[in-house]
């Protein structure tokens, strides 16, 4: 019997878990997982409070409103939650980290990390925008569609990091 404690978890059951969650997504408000749109729509809320013409704008004013942009910011918090939730049930460790950090990089406190983590994320946040989707948004759901350029795109984000990790084993 699967138990929700173990280290780690079936990547068939969750890939199946993913793949159903497809479903109503696409059937109940037309619109596909991702995870990079939901920056722009609590990016975009965030600006408006500061500028209100910021909704005049069309990149922000297609994610300010409408069931499918809160859905991808329910989905990026239930990801998050959920892989606290996973840590803490498991009690995963990841001391691999910390020696990337302090051996491969040459970064051992977390006052070093966190502006580095934050540049790499803004850096990653800035490319999905680009290329129209994240990970999740191309390899999951455009794919799924059979999407010409999500194929691209996920071939050159598995590109991307298969060179960063052997950087990185070099380093």
């Amino acid at each position: 019997m699967y138990s929700l404690r173990e280290k780690a978890w079936s990547p068939y059951a969750a890939g199946i878990l993913i793949g159903l969650l497809q479903i109503p997504a696409f059937l109940l408000i037309n619109t596909a997982l991702g995870a990079s749109s939901s920056y722009v729509t609590v990016a975009g809320h965030i600006a408006g409070f500061v500028d209100p013409a910021v909704a005049q704008i069309d990149y922000f004013a297609k994610h300010l409103a409408g069931a499918k942009n809160w859905w991808q910011v329910a989905l990026v918090i239930g990801v998050a939650l959920g892989a606290a939730l996973s840590a803490r049930l498991s009690g995963a460790q990841r001391p691999a980290m910390s020696f990337v950090w302090s051996r491969g990089l040459g970064i051992s406190s977390l006052s070093g990390r966190l502006p580095l983590a934050f540049v790499a994320g803004f850096i990653m946040l800035f490319g999905a925008r680009i290329a129209d989707g994240c990970t999740s948004g191309h390899g999951l759901s455009g794919i799924a569609q059979l999407a010409i350029g999500s194929f691209i795109a996920v071939a050159a984000m598995f590109a991307g990091g298969i060179a960063t990790a052997l950087f990185l084993r070099r380093v």
